[in-house]
């Protein structure tokens, strides 16, 4: 396989992973350039690259950078704004399991922190009700502390963390 055939295998896999970490595929494949590439890229660059909108690629853009993945950087000599993104897949890593965190996690546990104290009427649906969210807020708590544990770690947090738990 030829340089250009992989770079744009590895786009476009990169597209249709983001779905599954929620986000879309637009987004996923500007970070998977900026990943690969050598030097910061403009949003002309990025759009040419992946053959995009100006309004989606800069959507995008934003929304990666509100998620501490991309930031701008300045080129001498240049008025255009470039980009790029963490090139240490770790840190990288830790960013987005951070960010997740705090946008989806922590939400969801405020919710079955409210929920699973509600006033207990003593009806058999009331008290399942409460079981279950309290059950559900505790593991939803845990999971979070074990990941911002693992976040934490400094070098090679993930492999490490993995290997902790499988000893």
């Amino acid at each position: 396989m030829e340089y250009q055939e992989a770079k744009e295998k590895f786009i476009s896999t990169w597209g249709s992973l983001g779905s599954l970490w929620g986000i879309n595929k637009a987004m996923a494949q500007i970070q998977a350039l900026l990943f690969i590439s050598t030097s910061p890229l403009s949003m002309e660059d990025i759009m040419d690259e992946l053959k995009i909108s100006r309004g989606n690629t800069s959507m995008n853009l934003r929304q990666l950078m509100d998620w501490g993945i991309v930031t701008k950087v300045l080129v001498s000599g240049e008025r255009k704004e470039f980009f790029t993104t963490e090139k240490d897949v770790q840190e990288l890593a830790r960013t987005i399991a951070k960010e997740r965190s705090r946008r989806e996690i922590r939400p969801v546990i405020k919710v079955l922190d409210e929920v699973s104290a509600i006033k207990d009427d003593g009806s058999e649906k009331t008290k399942e009700l409460i079981k279950q969210t309290k059950a559900l807020n505790q593991l939803t708590q845990d999971l979070d502390t074990l990941m911002n544990k693992m976040v934490n770690q400094k070098q090679n947090w993930l492999t490490k963390s993995v290997l902790k738990l499988m000893k």
